[in-house]
């Protein structure tokens, strides 16, 4: 980590890569201005004890006088009660605060204490499934030299090639240049791939066969792309706060349900090669203050929270990430317990590394990294994009800086080495030195022009050029390529369907005096708009939603509206079909003579970069966007002159309000139909035509207003800081936890969905596999990780070539002279000297093992009792036994009940089938910041309830 004084001298003098990482606290005190908060990830470690959150203390700060004094100086004038002048002063305060860009700033630091120390960082190759590629690995980097070694830590800076990522290649060695590239949904910035359907929307489906085959395909065009590394899925932000920009990115608000959904999209991924990336560790929930300097101030918020919240909810999707063979995980932007996630060596040696066994790599997110030697010592395996504290100025934390720490001892060489060999490990792991799967070359696209020759160096703005674009074509084929159909039809959650209206007749019906039926399509989200790439990134809402914005989008190849798509499956000579593709109220004449009025809405999000129309990344309310509540008011109330009947259909990010029309006589019909991507339409028509019976549920729960979500669900839109501080204090309770722990009625509760056929529970069994206990196994003894070469070269073996040319702002790892290498005591963080215990709950690729193991096996009866084939999907739902004492402090508090399993099945009208459940060891144990272990209560008695929400559980028994 670079200090403040560092920073300054480095600007001034290029050349310095001497690392200072700590200030004392005497010259914080001395400080009134920043110019980043990476002195901050210097705490870390922090002083605390086994519990990850240390106490409740909070940063002490005081703003500099000088606004102060023009605050009351201004408030002295105007004759106004003390209040007027409080708001005036306070005010004002904040005003010049943002146009300070944060230059002006609290004197002391945060408090310490609030994130533990956890060194030295863990070696990989300590589980025998990495075993093989380990070893292969061990030969490789003993080969390499100190400056290879940097190359493949290091990115090479924005622009520095091909992809949006790319790291630099160790030549001597033959290994290459690595190329990351978005995203979650769709391999951005390239051309023909395709978009799939957002990660909510496969979340709505919970069908694991869906989230296995998306990711295969996922992976598929990757690799057939030239991409090694691909950035998702994502399971961070879970959903804590609805409104979240980003929440449609990941799977749904419900830990085990993330969980499952990453897990499946992972495998389906790796097994075509390409290493996944599960993101963003750990609660990046919204994307107001998540990154520094992004919203005018010059620190990122920190997000609070303790030990068993950060373990039962927001852990639980990573470690089944890790558990499914992960080979890279990337950390986010903001501060957790006030030290940042990429130098939170808690959060990444303590908690990923040890705990969960991960034997891949940990990169940062694009500028995440907010210091040098500690981000490295925390844990941090990869720098990306390469830059340090701002965008595309070259001026890297690593690269020359982390090859003068090594060189000077400051970095111990164990530590490099366990870096590389975390990334080359990760690449023999997923075989990628297969060349009939990888071919030498790289990527054949460009991030940056569409043009077939372009830039080999973009960021350069000039130099060598050519051939970048080879325009490979990896879709699928046909109406139906990649069975993109089929997700985004079994995603459509039907939410109310009054006398029957769906499915709707492609011949009418039956009308009298055999008249056409009238049929009117209104709204601006079933129609393209402006175009379906109208908008850098989506960047925008306009035309129909089928993907939300930001890094995390990608570019449509084609786009089957619901419009087009609806129009062309009903039979024109006995249906009329006419559209109104705006969301102004329609003029007199087009709603009266209709029979059907099919009304499409919608609510947009995405990441913090974009703010259109408004919206700053995360949503200000739940509300549809653009008017939607007053279209639907309107052409409910006219439709067939208030006699005929109308469908809305929703395409969200998230949640959406619809208390305001949703109890109208005339609205017979609802429908969210999520984000489908680009075979929107033809999904959607599947479901109202009743080719598909809707088998989609909620991820999410749909409350009848922002606030049923409690205040752990509002976004913090104004800081309360210039560190602003984000407190997790609802623990457990969030989405349905928190609707179920205060008895608020949700409009539709997480979990529910109609279907055009009709289910019954029966016969519900439960049987013991395994008697209680209240511990894990002893964590098994891992294999010795292998043995790197760990002699420092000369430092003359560092510098640049005789005669090398160098690109502007690329990042190299050469250093220009050896006085470079500036040798001193360098100051360790508080407890790097400590080795820290091996965590009980780990041993294994996820945890400990014997977390897996089956304690109960849970059987019961679904029948099909209506007239249509249908899938239905069956929730396991777990209530913890009542007073249970973890040996300190109260009995323990658990959710009414949270899910533990879910499995879709298709059956045929009037047909039964048996569907089998597992309850392992994690499933029935919480985690225990006494003992620092999953533990399993062995008195009292589990309820397990099942049924087709979390409020439909018609049968339960104890266990």
């Amino acid at each position: 980590m670079t200090s403040w004084r560092e920073r300054r001298n480095s600007h001034d003098n290029p050349d310095n890569v001497e690392e200072v990482a700590l200030l004392s606290q005497e010259e914080r005190l001395e400080r009134t201005t920043v110019d980043d908060a990476d002195q901050y990830d210097e705490h870390d470690p922090l002083t605390g004890g086994a519990s990850f959150l240390g106490g409740s203390e909070r940063p002490i700060r005081r703003i500099d006088k000088s606004s102060s004094n023009l605050s009351s100086c201004l408030c002295y004038n105007v004759r106004s009660r003390k209040r007027f002048c409080f708001i005036c002063a306070f005010f004002i305060g904040f005003v010049l605060l943002l146009l300070s860009g944060g230059s002006v700033v609290y004197k002391t630091a945060p408090k310490v204490g609030l994130s533990p120390p956890w060194y030295p960082s863990p070696l990989g190759g300590t589980l025998s499934p990495w075993q093989e590629s380990y070893e292969k690995a061990t030969r490789l980097v003993n080969q390499m030299s100190l400056i290879e070694k940097v190359n493949i830590t290091t990115g090479t800076g924005w622009q520095m090639g091909l992809c949006v990522g790319n790291t630099g290649p160790a030549n001597n060695v033959k290994f290459p240049s690595l190329c990351l590239q978005d995203g979650p949904l769709g391999i951005r910035f390239t051309d023909h791939a395709t978009a799939f359907p957002a990660g909510v929307t496969v979340g709505a489906t919970w069908n694991r066969d869906l989230m296995y085959k998306r990711g295969r395909l996922h992976g598929s065009e990757a690799r057939l792309k030239g991409v090694n590394i691909l950035l998702g899925p994502s399971m961070g932000p879970l959903g804590r706060m609805p409104a979240g920009g980003r929440v449609w990115e990941g799977f749904g608000a419900d830990p085990v349900l993330q969980g499952v959904a990453a897990s499946e999209t992972i495998k389906g991924i790796q097994d075509e090669g390409v290493i996944a990336t599960a993101k963003h560790y750990i609660l990046n929930e919204q994307e107001h203050f998540r990154q520094s300097f992004e919203w005018g101030l010059p620190n990122a918020l920190s997000a609070n929270i303790d030990d068993r919240t950060l373990h039962e909810i927001y852990l639980w999707p990573f470690a089944e990430s890790v558990r499914a063979g992960v080979a890279s995980v990337m950390c986010s932007y903001q501060m957790v317990n006030n030290s940042y996630a990429c130098g939170n060596s808690k959060l990444l040696n303590g908690i990923l590394k040890d705990e969960l066994g991960f034997q891949g790599f940990m990169q940062s997110d694009w500028l995440a990294q907010r210091s040098g030697v500690a981000s490295a010592l925390a844990g941090l395996d990869m720098s990306m994009p390469g830059d340090g504290l701002h965008w595309a100025n070259g001026a890297s934390l690593w690269g020359a800086h982390l090859t003068a720490a090594t060189l000077n001892g400051s970095l111990p060489i164990t530590r490099l080495n366990d870096m590389v060999m975390r990334i080359v490990a990760a690449y023999y792991q997923l075989g990628q030195d297969d060349p009939s799967r990888f071919p030498p070359g790289g990527p054949n696209f460009s991030s940056w022009t569409d043009d077939r020759v372009g830039y080999l160096y973009h960021g350069t703005g000039g130099g060598e050029r050519g051939v970048v674009n080879k325009f490979v074509d990896v879709q699928g084929k046909g109406n139906d390529s990649h069975g993109l159909r089929q997700i985004g039809a079994e995603a459509i959650t039907l939410l109310k369907n009054e006398d029957g209206v769906l499915p709707l007749s492609r011949d009418g019906g039956s009308n009298s005096n055999s008249r056409k039926l009238n049929v009117v399509i209104v709204g601006e989200d079933a129609g393209e708009g402006k175009g379906r790439n109208y908008c850098k990134d989506r960047g925008c809402n306009q035309g129909t939603l089928a993907v939300g914005w930001g890094s995390g989008a990608t570019e449509f190849p084609y786009l089957i509206t619901p419009e087009g798509a609806i129009k062309a499956a009903f039979n024109t000579d006995r249906v009329s079909v006419t559209s109104f593709l705006s969301n102004a109220v329609p003029p007199i004449g087009t709603l009266e003579g209709q029979d059907i009025c099919l009304v499409f809405v919608n609510s947009d999000s995405g990441e913090g970069y974009i703010s259109p129309d408004g919206v700053t990344g995360d949503r200000p309310d739940l509300y549809p966007q653009k008017g939607g509540d007053r279209l639907v008011q309107a052409v409910t109330r006219r439709c067939g002159r208030g006699k005929g009947k109308t469908v809305v259909v929703v395409h969200s990010v998230g949640p959406v309000v619809v208390d305001r029309w949703v109890d109208m006589d005339g609205v017979k019909a609802l429908l969210f139909a999520h984000l489908p991507g680009q075979e929107s339409g033809n999904s959607l028509a599947d479901v109202l035509f009743g080719d598909v019976n809707p088998s989609g549920k909620l991820p999410y729960t749909v409350g009848k207003n922002l606030k049923d979500y409690g205040a752990g669900g509002q976004i913090l839109f104004i800081p309360n800081g210039v560190i602003p501080q984000q407190n997790f204090d609802e623990g457990l309770y969030i989405d349905y936890r928190h609707f179920d722990k205060y008895s608020i009625a949700p409009r539709y509760e997480f979990g529910f969905g109609l279907s055009y056929t009709s289910f019954s529970f029966s016969n519900l069994t439960i049987t013991s596999t395994k008697p209680k206990s209240a511990f894990p196994s002893p964590r098994p003894d891992g294999i010795s990780p292998p043995v790197i070469d760990e002699t420092i070269p000369p430092a003359a073996e560092a510098l640049y070539p005789s005669g090398f040319k160098k690109l502007r702002k690329y990042i190299y790892p050469y250093l220009e002279k050896t006085t470079d290498v500036k040798r001193g005591k360098y100051p360790y963080p508080d407890g790097y000297d400590v080795v820290q215990p091996l965590s009980q709950a780990g041993g294994g690729e996820g945890g400990n093992p014997s977390l897996w193991d089956v304690h109960a096996e849970v059987e019961v009866s679904l029948s099909n009792t209506g007239q249509r084939t249908g899938k239905e999907v069956v929730q396991l739902y777990v209530s913890f036994p009542e007073n249970v004492y973890d040996g300190e402090g109260p009995y323990m508090d658990f959710p009414l009940k949270v899910l533990r399993g879910f499995e879709k099945v298709e059956l045929a009208a009037g047909e039964s089938r048996n569907v089998k459940f597992e309850l392992t060891r994690k499933d029935l144990s919480y985690w225990s910041a006494v003992h620092q272990n999953w533990v399993m209560p062995t008195q009292g008695r589990f309820r397990i309830h099942v049924g087709n929400s979390s409020r439909s559980l018609p049968l339960s028994d104890l266990f």
